[in-house]
């Protein structure tokens, strides 16, 4: 849902959580009365309305002894999104009734790990009567939204530290310099001079592994073509377009059908060490989130193990 919360600040996709967080505290008049209501800990009603305030650019509300109450800016998002709240809410309500056999987890990390490895593994490993809704983002993003609830399993490029977690490693990504056989000769006598395709304008994995690998920046090097999705660098590289740094879980099979060649060929692979965090609770654990926990962790060291063979 988008509303304009005034001075044109856009309340983005997404806030469907931090927008019904918000009009309930400020119905309970404080943040423990709205965290009894929605059957959350006080700190996640907490940390969704300062987020809502941090993407809005303003306070929303005024907190205290007396407990909270809205600014001018909080009272003129309340009356906008009061009423949409509330029937979104129903709405939400009425599905519950009509198909309660159904639950969801919620699952969040990087877009490549979760489609090729992940996701056909958890979908096998979850009963019937539970769905997957994921989540795609950088883990700095996906964080907060582990702490307040609105995912319940975080796989991330970094641990997740605190006492309302629980985190673990479970993946070495490994990083390796690939490119289309067309390349071979180009790459051996002038490294630099093929060019690359990359996830940002800035090169951000291939700097890194420059810098890892051959210990000097990647001056001079030409991007061809810059795309944000790792599995669009693939085909690209799969096509000639260049060469590029990509996680071993994507080149593997290429790299041994021989449509691919990794150039360098470094003793040792840079690497990302990659963690499955989930929140930790003195209530029982909800099931669904427990299973799936445990299948993402299964998926992921039954990758590594068979990337070690």
């Amino acid at each position: 849902m988008r509303g304009n919360a005034g001075g044109g600040s856009m309340v983005g996709a997404g806030s469907w959580d931090a927008l019904r967080v918000f009009v309930v505290v400020l119905r309970a008049g404080s943040f423990s009365a709205a965290a009894d209501e929605l059957g959350l800990a006080r700190s996640s009603v907490s940390e969704q309305v300062a987020r809502l305030e941090r993407s809005l650019g303003r306070r929303l509300l005024e907190r205290g002894s007396f407990g909270v109450r809205p600014t001018e800016r909080g009272l003129e998002l309340a009356t906008r999104v009061s009423g949409p709240v509330d029937a979104l809410a129903g709405a939400a309500s009425l599905h519950r009734e009509s198909d309660p056999s159904t639950r969801s987890v919620f699952v969040g990390g990087p877009a490549e790990f979760l489609s090729e490895v992940i996701l056909p593994r958890l979908v096998e490993a979850l009963p019937d009567d539970v769905r997957v809704v994921t989540s795609f983002g950088q883990t700095e993003e996906l964080i907060g939204e582990l702490r307040a609830g609105v995912i319940d399993v975080l796989i991330g490029a970094v641990p997740v530290h605190g006492a309302d977690v629980t985190c673990e490693p479970v993946y070495d990504e490994e990083l390796v310099l690939v490119a289309s056989p067309v390349w071979a000769e180009r790459a051996e006598s002038d490294l630099d001079a093929v060019p690359v395709i990359a996830q940002g304008p800035e090169l951000p994995i291939i700097r890194g592994y420059w810098r890892g690998v051959f210990e000097r920046h990647p001056y001079g090097l030409t991007a061809r073509a810059i795309a944000p999705d790792l599995r669009t660098l693939l085909r690209l590289a799969l096509d000639g377009a260049g060469m590029s740094v990509l996680p071993d879980y994507l080149v593997r099979e290429h790299l041994d059908s021989g449509a691919l060649i990794e150039l360098g060929e470094p003793e040792t692979a840079p690497a990302n060490t990659l963690h499955v965090a989930t929140r930790t609770s003195d209530e029982a654990p909800d099931a669904a989130a427990a299973i799936a926990r445990e299948a993402i962790v299964a998926a992921a060291r039954g990758a590594a193990v068979r990337k070690g063979r």
